[in-house]
């Protein structure tokens, strides 16, 4: 008689315990410091943490979410935590997932605002940023890289990306018009060709299992994510309630035309009518804060990107460089408060820009969790996600343009930044290098460059 299968039924593993608040909160602190490398790493860091280890939400209900979150606008790793963190814990757990991914960096960012504004002559400083530059430039092009390898896996989502590249690089089309435009395509694509839009581009059962989720596949949706009217009603008009709150405030205390006012103003736009996450948001951001508002200049620009990139927290947090930057040069509450000034500065556009967030996920994940598994609605985020490598590729050709001609393809080509960013690109894609190893070898290099070049001018 053969012996029973005990040893394989010990080997499965079992579905994991409920998490408790507490435990979740220790876990979303820990993700807020941890989370560097932009959208593309914390997203990795995210789905090791949630889905390969702790296994507390399934694959495929992740790359649901992640989907819903890369169609709004705004970042879409601080939503993805926000929108697991409700479907733990309710409304309050949303809350703290998405604060908590974005309050160490703004304080980290602030403190490292002020060295930048103070010391940002200083030959050191300075040698470093020009060395960070082009490791910026070879993350936003690793990170096109790393979303393309999941989101193109058939020539119909090659196609999506190659046409929104030309579209908003040659025709200089609107991004929400290019994201309306891939969703229509998955959409009806879907209905002759379903394998292709599924979700991962019909390339699911290549997916990894890592054992049974506590929010599994077939797991039913909680009682407080189903859709509720009252509950919208409530979210809706809270998040208003706020963002009325803290304009009637600056307002009153800046007038309409003060700058803290039109920051805020600004941003919100920014948040509410620009779609891909930080890639994709940044362009708009240059063009109405350095070219329109002129808060701040280029340079200064692309010095807080690199800040950015070497803080935890979403990419898009450079919104509050732009706003400790620009309400410090055009001291906001005078010269003798320089700091405090631009610190709210830093605050009110943090506020603004994530508030939409809050909103999105809180009010639209019933709507998205009544969807699961439903292809009309997984199609066109699919497309939608292909069609977000293309505009991630034209933003990183915006930035290598501003990098290796500083003053116009009529100026001089700056070849130690083409050095540096040939070299970061290669550590990246053949050595996988670490994000903060990479920059800090590259600022190493900028800060010999700069310290070295009167010896051969």
């Amino acid at each position: 008689m053969s012996p029973p299968p005990i040893a394989a039924e010990a080997s499965a593993p079992e579905r994991p315990a409920p998490v408790s608040f507490a435990e979740a909160f220790r876990f979303w602190l820990k993700l807020g410091f941890i989370s560097f490398g932009g959208p593309a790493g914390q997203i990795a860091i995210m789905h090791a943490e949630l889905v390969e280890r702790r296994r507390w939400i399934s694959e495929t209900r992740f790359l649901h979410a992640l989907n819903y979150c890369m169609l709004l606008p705004g970042p879409e790793a601080q939503q993805l935590a926000t929108y697991i963190g409700w479907l733990l814990h309710r409304t309050w757990g949303g809350i703290v997932a998405g604060a908590l991914f974005v309050l160490p960096s703004l304080f980290i960012l602030i403190g490292l605002s002020w060295v930048y504004l103070r010391f940002g002559d200083v030959p050191v400083v300075a040698g470093i940023f020009y060395g960070i530059k082009p490791a910026v430039t070879a993350l936003v092009l690793h990170a096109a890289h790393r979303i393309g390898t999941r989101a193109l896996k058939n020539r119909w989502m090659w196609g999506i990306a190659a046409a929104s590249f030309v579209a908003i690089f040659a025709f200089d089309a609107p991004f929400p018009a290019i994201v309306l435009a891939a969703g229509v395509v998955g959409y009806l694509g879907a209905q002759r060709w379903p394998g292709v839009f599924a979700l991962g581009g019909g390339n699911a059962a290549a997916r990894t299992s890592y054992g049974p989720a506590l929010i599994d596949d077939d797991t039913p949706t909680p009682a407080h994510a189903r859709f509720s009217r009252r509950h919208l009603a409530l979210v809706l008009g809270a998040g208003l309630a706020l963002w009325l709150g803290a304009m009637a405030l600056l307002v009153a205390t800046q007038g309409w035309h003060g700058t803290l006012t039109q920051m805020g103003w600004f941003f919100t736009k920014a948040a509410m009518l620009t779609f891909g996450g930080a890639y994709a948001v940044l362009p708009y951001v240059y063009q109405g804060a350095v070219e329109h508002y002129q808060w701040l200049s280029g340079p200064q620009m692309m010095d807080g990107l690199a800040l950015g990139e070497t803080t935890p927290g979403p990419l898009i947090m450079v919104v509050a460089f732009v706003g400790f930057v620009g309400a410090w040069l055009q001291q906001v509450w005078g010269p003798d408060a320089l700091f405090a000034g631009a610190a709210a500065g830093a605050v009110v556009v943090t506020f603004v820009t994530f508030l939409p967030s809050f909103i999105f996920i809180l009010a639209g994940g019933p709507v998205v969790e009544a969807t699961h598994g439903k292809l009309g609605f997984t199609a066109p985020l699919s497309a939608i996600t292909a069609a977000v490598v293309g505009v991630i590729l034209n933003l990183a050709l915006f930035f290598a343009y501003h990098l290796l001609w500083p003053q116009g393809f009529a100026g001089r080509f700056d070849a130690f930044s083409a050095v540096i960013t040939v070299v970061a690109g290669v550590a990246l894609f053949r050595f996988k290098t670490g994000v903060l190893t990479l920059l800090g070898a590259c600022g190493a290099a900028g800060l010999a460059v700069v310290l070295l070049r009167p010896w051969f001018a």
